[in-house]
């Protein structure tokens, strides 16, 4: 199956970062959001971000045009039709990916391609809700999308191995190495990262040490090229705190139970690097800058 043109739902921090990764491959992607307004703010913070790879002379200024010239935006949702492919990147809760899916699938062709990029969703709960269950799967892309080379390529129990093929030789022309997993909450990466990332957060909450030095610590010990609360902040602490709490839903387990300093951030509204302040702060190109230099 030859992809030409894919639409990618949602244009939030996995939307832009799915569409970029996908267009530099020569891929043209239709980019559909909500809003004219939402739309444009994503095509902004992907312009600057872009400006900011050039900088580091990571790519060339001909290479991010052609990444841009190659982004459509679109509000009129009847736009799924002119895709074999569309990757899903909206909020993780059930209701809102259920919604769009239903609405969707009455849209698309029979032969049109669903992926997710849910991180801690059912798979086989949301092909449940198409008329296609075998063309549904999920492709678990970590941020920042460009920059890490894998992808969770997951399995629903109806997902068809025509499909998965077609999946795997599209993460390798991404450039990404494809990581096979079966339907199970939180998959690999979200599983494992979650639990510590939470620990992390309780030992800071217990005043154990700073969160300089619990992140100092783990780099230094474990050879992370980043540590736990940074990371957390990376990742955006909403989003964080959601994986938690669909995980303690699917598996029960204490250990997913969010910890009440990371609920009392999110309810300030202190989510990482998206807004300058998490467990760090931060100037507007998401560099750490020391609390006197706010």
């Amino acid at each position: 199956m030859s992809i030409e043109r894919i639409v990618v739902i949602g244009a939030g921090t996995m939307g832009q970062g799915i569409s970029r990764t996908v267009a530099a491959t020569g891929i043209d992607v239709i980019l559909y959001d909500l809003s004219e307004e939402i739309l444009e703010n994503s095509i902004q913070a992907l312009s600057e971000s872009l400006d900011r790879e050039i900088e580091k002379w990571g790519i060339t200024i001909a290479e991010k045009k052609a990444i841009l010239a190659r982004i459509k935006t679109t509000v009129d949702i009847n736009n799924v039709k002119k895709a074999r492919m569309l990757i899903e990147a909206v909020p993780e809760e059930l209701e809102i990916k259920k919604k769009l899916i239903t609405t969707i699938d009455d849209l698309c062709p029979p032969e049109t391609i669903f992926v997710s990029n849910t991180s801690t969703l059912s798979i086989s709960e949301l092909a449940s809700y198409t008329k296609r269950p075998e063309r549904f799967i999920g492709m678990h892309f970590l941020n920042p999308v460009h920059k890490i080379p894998l992808v969770e390529v997951v399995r629903g129990l109806k997902t068809s191995d025509e499909t998965f093929q077609i999946i795997k030789e599209f993460a390798l022309r991404l450039d990404k190495t494809p990581v096979l997993v079966h339907e199970y909450p939180g998959y690999v990466t979200t599983r494992i990262i979650v639990p510590f990332l939470n620990e992390a957060m309780h030992v800071l909450m217990e005043g154990i040490s700073t969160a300089e030095e619990i992140d100092e610590a783990m780099k230094l010990g474990f050879g992370f090229n980043m540590g736990p609360l940074a990371l957390a902040d990376m990742m955006g602490l909403d989003e964080v705190m959601s994986w938690m709490e669909n995980l303690i839903k699917e598996l029960s387990e204490h250990k997913y139970n969010p910890c009440p300093l990371l609920r009392k951030m999110v309810r300030a509204g202190h989510l990482g690097v998206k807004t300058r302040q998490g467990f760090f702060c931060y100037d507007e190109e998401g560099n750490r800058v020391k609390e006197e230099e706010k």
